[in-house]
């Protein structure tokens, strides 16, 4: 059965995927019959009304779902493919409470206008009454225009009729509410590092959260990435080089657990520990269901790992008789650390962690210089399920999310590549973007 879902206007790489993703969570199949980046209406291909209701109801970029009962690049062609699929359930719907609503995407009507559109479905026979509150039954009329942006951008030229028009029966909202629950401005710590409530979400979503679940966050900062895991229902704990990110400034008072705790997760968090990623103490094992993490770019600082410089031996100093890394207050020594490096140490800890179908949704920087792509980090035994970009002004990022694959299959798209940490020793030669950023 097709249905209409109709998309925030935003992040628009993303709702694709984010949407796959939220099919594969209800357990469904999911045809993508029609797709276009500059519209919020896509037509899906569902098992049934169940199916739409649980994919909407878990997505973040979808506004809503409907089921599709006609359409058309003109009104003429609507209301013949309206009678074609569903005048033999016009019947169900001949007395309940109705409401139509006339929507439309870069373009207007007049009151007239749709009081005019409106009349003429008059031959679908609705003799219920009009109800504009809480409706039993909803259907939308939904004009597509061509916008702006896809003037600027294809230079195609902008008419003044619709390029295509839907009618619709609203079946499910989505969870978009949750973007506000979760608002940085709202939330109790937070750092200048903290992902924001939506991106935050999505990410969850694609990593596949939900209970039962356990995830982990390597570079978890103030949490964002674990507390939105944890609203899908996953357990989740994280890691970081610096304890103070998630320790907060207060003595004796865990600055993530605040999140927790004023979102009501705090069943849902396991723990944080200080670790870097190349000396944890996780077991070498496949317990973790999803890693989401966002790692540091070492732009405004060079990325550290603990270590000693190269060339320089350890030593164990003692002070009053006890080894200095016993002592409180101790910092362990750290040494320049390589983004590629660290890229793929995260691919590597992922496929030795995550259980066989697992997902690792991991954010990576790029540049918006075609002469200057950094490659998308990859692994043999990781096959590469979507990558999804958010532009800024001279560069990107990227949402990449991977799937373990089970123990004897191997991706044919991706290979292990070598690790580079040995040919630099300063944090501008260990890391190309943080040169390129600094060009800029």
């Amino acid at each position: 059965m097709d249905y209409l879902v109709r998309f925030a206007q935003l992040h628009e790489t993303f709702r694709r995927p984010e949407l796959q993703a939220c099919a594969t969570l209800a357990g469904v199949d999911i045809g993508i019959i029609t797709y276009n980046e500059y519209s919020p209406y896509c037509v899906v291909r569902l098992p049934d009304e169940a199916a739409a209701r649980a994919v909407a109801k878990r997505s973040i970029l979808v506004k809503d779902i409907f089921e599709l009962w006609g359409e058309g690049t003109n009104y003429e062609e609507l209301h013949a493919d309206v009678r074609r699929r569903t005048q033999h359930r016009w019947n169900d719907y001949i007395a309940v409470p109705w409401k139509f609503t006339i929507d439309y995407f870069a373009g207007t009507r007049s009151p007239a206008q749709k009081g005019e559109i409106i009349r003429s479905f008059s031959y679908m026979g609705f003799k219920g009454p009009i109800r504009l509150t809480n409706p039993d039954e909803e259907f939308f009329v939904m004009e597509e225009y061509i916008d702006d942006v896809e003037v600027a951008r294809l230079g195609v030229s902008r008419a003044e009729d619709p390029r295509k028009i839907y009618l619709s029966r609203k079946i499910a909202d989505s969870c978009r509410e949750n973007v506000l629950k979760y608002d940085l401005k709202k939330r109790r710590y937070i750092s200048t590092t903290s992902m924001d409530a939506e991106l935050s979400l999505i990410t969850a979503n694609m990593a596949l959260a939900a209970p039962g679940k356990l995830f982990f966050d390597p570079f978890v900062g103030t949490g964002s990435f674990i507390v939105a895991a944890s609203h899908f229902g996953a357990l989740t704990l994280g890691a970081d080089i610096d304890g103070r990110s998630f320790r907060g400034k207060e003595s004796g008072k865990l600055g993530i657990y605040e999140n927790f705790d004023q979102y009501g997760l705090k069943s849902k968090f396991v723990d944080t520990f200080t670790s870097d990623l190349t000396n944890t103490p996780l077991r070498r094992t496949a317990v973790l269901d999803g890693i989401v993490c966002d790692p540091p770019y070492g732009v405004r600082e060079g990325l550290r790992v603990l270590g000693n410089r190269r060339g320089k031996p350890a030593v164990n100093v003692i002070i009053d008789g006890v080894p200095a890394y016993l002592r409180p207050g101790f910092i362990p020594p750290k040494k320049p650390y390589g983004f590629e490096a660290l890229q793929n140490d995260v691919l590597n800890f992922a496929v030795r962690s995550l259980v066989p179908n697992g997902r690792l949704s991991m954010w990576m920087p790029t540049t918006n210089d075609e002469k200057t792509e950094f490659p998308v980090p990859m692994h043999q035994n990781l096959e590469i399920v979507s990558i999804s970009v958010q532009y800024f002004n001279t560069w990107s990022r990227r949402l990449i999310t991977y799937r373990r694959l089970p123990e004897g299959e191997l991706s044919d798209t991706t290979q292990a590549r070598k690790k580079i940490d040995d040919q630099g020793t300063s944090a501008d030669d260990l890391n190309a973007f943080r040169r390129i950023v600094r060009i800029i």
